[in-house]
């Protein structure tokens, strides 16, 4: 997978291309509540916390937060618009984090587990920040629970090369595992909508998808011409919704 750099590509777009609605930002806080402890405050980690799109909505719904992001660039953005008391942002990667052993009650990582470079380091590493009984959140796409969206049938080799981005579900869990840890559940949940077809091809037109990234010139331009031949007999239509892994793991 080549390594996208988001101090030079994606930051100027990425708040805009990867903004989520309220609605859908409460149907994922409301999964997240469901596998969390009961007790508040919750002392969380938001670990490639980008431009903050989830970090304030957790401390504002379990208690403080620490955004671990390495991007400088997108560090900037997230702190220039986060205005919560309970929020902050640290340089760091899911292989090596500033924050103390054992000082949070759980980690969340919403799409980021595909750009960690060392995945058994961070398995550690993940274990030593959180207490024990903490839990990870690992909102992350696997190549045999791949949840297919429309538009990438339109992008020549589209659901190959995406799928091609991620683990296998059981090797996944199979490394956790072996790293001291549990499978506390494992489900999907269903985001709402986005908005319409063109909202969503607007949004795709910023390139801010990690896919992007691994396609040809050519192959984008026949995508994105493919896709638009298909928006524009019904721009107005809603975006179709799916189902979204979600795997919930413990520290022993």
């Amino acid at each position: 997978m080549r390594r996208i750099d988001y101090d030079t590509e994606q930051y100027q777009d990425y708040a805009r291309g990867r903004a989520l609605t309220e609605q859908q930002l409460q149907t994922w806080i409301g999964a997240f509540g469901a596998v969390l402890p009961e007790r508040r405050p919750l002392a969380g980690l938001d670990i490639g916390s980008g431009t903050g799109r989830f970090t304030p909505a957790l401390a504002r719904a379990f208690g403080p937060v620490t955004g671990v992001e390495p991007s400088v660039r997108m560090r900037e953005i997230a702190q220039a618009q986060s205005q919560h008391p309970g929020v902050r942002y640290v340089a760091g990667s899911a292989e090596d984090m500033p924050v103390p052993s054992g000082s949070a009650d759980y980690a969340l990582m919403f799409l980021s587990w595909h750009h960690v470079q060392d995945k058994p380091r961070a398995a550690r590493e993940l274990a030593r920040v959180l207490r024990p009984a903490g839990r990870l959140l690992l909102r992350a796409n696997f190549s045999d629970h791949h949840p297919r969206p429309w538009w990438l049938e339109h992008f020549p080799r589209g659901f190959e090369v995406d799928a091609s981005l991620f683990q296998p579900l059981h090797e996944v869990i199979a490394m956790f595992t072996s790293a001291g840890w549990r499978v506390a559940g494992f489900g999907t949940v269903t985001e709402p909508s986005s908005g319409t077809r063109g909202d969503m091809l607007e949004r795709l037109r910023l390139r801010t998808l990690s896919f992007f990234a691994h396609l040809s010139p050519d192959e984008l331009e026949t995508g994105f011409r493919r896709l638009e031949q298909a928006v524009a007999a019904d721009p107005g239509a809603p975006a179709p919704v799916f189902s979204e892994a979600l795997l919930t793991l413990e520290r022993c």
